[in-house]
């Protein structure tokens, strides 16, 4: 942390005429020790003359050195140890503390500035901007940052993760806004760009080499430890961080990509340009990059995600956190999902079968009307198919019934639930009396069964049915149960009164 002049001097003072100690300084001043100590080494003091008299260290000294500088990045634990089993009896935190006192520092690394040529090479990068809410979903905000190396004109997009199809779509929006392609792209160790590395042996992205031969650029990843080689675009994610992202207001990101595009082309554009500060950005860029950049191809590259979705028993397809709809003929089957930046594709082979507009919220259901309406109708179908079953099962005579109601023209989604109501309330034997009878008089219809059953039943003097209402299950309500007949029973019981 920088100080003041006025606090230096005073630090300066304390210590050479009033021979106070380090720690005294901090507290009287009101600042940390390191604060102290930084400014007395600047001043020529080293660290290790600061403490006075001889430390319990002093004795381990020799080996300490000779140590450390055979083996300059050997942790203080580990020679905290060593020591100790040489007679060292201090606490492991002063020994840490006293060796980072005399632990070799590296020397500082000069770098030579970095030229390049117009329109030779653009650095690439991610930056995270947080999160934003939608409706369930936490996405993150991310900005696809592309700088040419030489004017420094920049190019933004926000996206809402960093996969790799908004990867390439970043690439490809940059380069139409600037008519043209760098030779080179310089890359950070991404994971959309270098999948291994082990020293100069790099294994690329499948896709970015398919892009990068598409394109005709040439992908190189930045040296290892060699952050300097992107500085441009490390500090063009530090310039939108602070120049237009700071305390902006936007709606959505929609919004938030329009006035990226505004200030990419104004305020960013208008900045000096540090290869020659009396040209701006976009002048340097009109000027003198533009032409050397080379041409797009005529046909652009695939972006869409794709992916292969199972359809289960309800007829929806899981893509990015969201279900959307299809007919429901394709259940149970592999479809395939194209998920564009503001719609979603459902193909069954290259047939497109439902198209849905994109939803980057979570856990919603995007439907089609038509396809929900058309399983509605099935299903009612399929009622009416098993309500006709489950009546030729229990009353063989009702299939001659129904087959001559339709050929009069009588409604069988009318009949046949009226069918099954008197089959629940006076049972299977007595229907199938009435449905014989019915036929025999030739009045197919229901209207006629009905005064049949109630004659029969004031004429055995029973009381009146009592419905019986089964649990909406299928499994009980399709249950078929077939009668016996009972004479038997009643010829054992006459048999057996006679016997007495």
């Amino acid at each position: 942390m920088a100080i003041s002049v006025e606090l230096e001097a005073n630090i300066l003072r304390l210590h050479h005429v009033e021979k106070w100690r380090k720690g005294t300084i901090a507290r009287q001043l009101q600042v940390h020790h390191s604060t102290v100590a930084r400014v007395l080494s600047q001043a020529g003091i080293p660290k290790a003359n600061l403490f006075q008299g001889e430390s319990i260290l002093t004795p381990f000294l020799p080996f300490v050195l000779e140590t450390l500088k055979k083996y300059p990045t050997l942790t203080a634990s580990r020679l905290y140890v060593m020591v100790c089993e040489r007679g060292y009896h201090g606490s492991p935190d002063h020994f840490r503390h006293l060796i980072s006192l005399y632990r070799p520092k590296p020397a500082a690394e000069a770098y030579l500035r970095l030229r390049t040529l117009p329109g030779e090479q653009a650095q690439v990068d991610w930056g995270h901007f947080g999160h934003i809410q939608l409706g369930k979903a936490k996405r993150p905000l991310m900005a696809f940052v592309m700088v040419l190396s030489f004017s420094r004109k920049i190019f933004l997009r926000f996206y809402l993760n960093q996969r790799m199809a908004n990867f390439l779509r970043g690439h490809e929006a940059a380069f139409t806004a600037w008519g043209g392609i760098p030779r080179v792209l310089l890359y950070d160790n991404l994971h959309s760009a270098v999948l291994e590395r082990q020293g100069d042996a790099i294994r690329f992205h499948p896709t970015l080499l398919e892009f990068s031969a598409h394109y005709r650029f040439e992908p190189r990843p930045v040296a290892v430890a060699r952050g300097n080689e992107k500085g441009r675009v490390e500090r063009a994610i530090r310039y939108v961080r602070d120049n237009f992202f700071a305390a902006r207001q936007w709606k959505d990101i929609d919004d938030l990509n329009a006035q990226a595009d505004v200030w990419s082309n104004g305020p960013a554009s208008n900045r000096p340009c540090p290869e020659d500060i009396s040209f701006s950005v976009q002048e340097t860029f009109d000027t003198i990059e533009r032409s050397k950049l080379f041409a797009l191809p005529d046909n652009p590259y695939p972006t869409d995600e794709k992916e292969e979705v199972k359809v289960s028993k309800t007829p929806y397809v899981r893509f990015d956190l969201n279900d959307y709809s299809v007919p429901h003929t394709y259940v149970r089957r592999v479809l395939t999902v194209i998920g564009k930046p503001d719609k979603v594709l459902i193909l069954n082979g290259s047939e497109i079968i439902a198209e849905h507009k994109r939803s980057y919220e979570k856990g919603e259901q995007i439907e089609q009307e038509s396809h929900i309406q058309e399983l509605v109708k099935r299903k009612k179908q399929a009622r009416l198919h098993r309500g006709q079953n489950r009546l030729t099962k229990a009353v063989p005579s009702s299939m001659t019934l129904l087959t001559q109601a339709a050929e009069r023209g009588y409604s069988l989604r009318n009949i046949t639930p009226y069918l099954l109501n008197l089959l629940d309330t006076y049972g299977a034997a007595e229907l199938e009396i009435a449905v014989s009878e019915a036929l025999l008089r030739n009045v197919p219809h229901p209207n006629a069964i009905r005064p049949i059953l109630e004659r029969r039943r004031e004429e055995q003097k029973k009381l009146p049915p009592v419905r019986l209402d089964l649990p909406d299950d299928i499994r009980v309500r399709d249950l078929v149960i077939r009668p016996h007949n009972l004479n038997e029973y009643d010829q054992l019981q006459s048999t057996a009164g006679e016997e007495k």
